[in-house]
């Protein structure tokens, strides 16, 4: 099957970089879309344990979604896993993201692997996801902090 593969490189420190994609009151900060509330996030990627997450669009449209840390190597890695909820809050099909955090040469690279998906289409959506909402509200928010 597919998978999804998106690198990053931010002038920021990689343990810098690892707190924005692990500490919930960070990743609060740039997950999801523009225009979208979080009423009801737990986003705590620093230990392995439940996560889950509620999203509003501006239109309304609510989308749930939940997993599992998986494994949380303090200031290089954290993986967990991630299913979409439908209207009856029925978890859909499982995937699998890991963000790992290495030097660059202009500070840190975040890499975002997406795997285990059903089918090339699926990987195509969140790729799109990805690339259209959290990873640029990630860089505006890393872009912020240097002062």
């Amino acid at each position: 099957m597919p998978d999804v593969r998106i690198e990053r490189d931010f002038a920021t420190t990689p343990e810098r970089l690892y707190r924005a994609v692990s500490r919930q009151a960070e990743v609060l900060e740039w997950w999801g879309h523009d225009g979208m509330t979080l009423p009801d996030c737990a986003l705590d990627f620093s230990r392995p344990g439940p996560w889950h997450c509620v999203m509003i669009a501006g239109d309304g449209t609510r989308f749930k979604m939940s997993g599992q840390v998986t494994h949380v190597r303090e200031g290089r890695s954290v993986g967990f896993t991630w299913g979409w909820h439908d209207e009856d809050d029925t978890r859909g099909a499982e995937t699998h993201v890991t963000f790992s955090i290495t030097p660059s040469d202009t500070g840190a690279r975040l890499t975002i692997d997406h795997r285990d998906f059903t089918d090339a289409a699926l990987a195509e959506r969140h790729q799109g996801g990805w690339l259209h909402g959290p990873v640029p509200r990630l860089e505006r928010y890393i872009a912020s902090q240097i002062k």
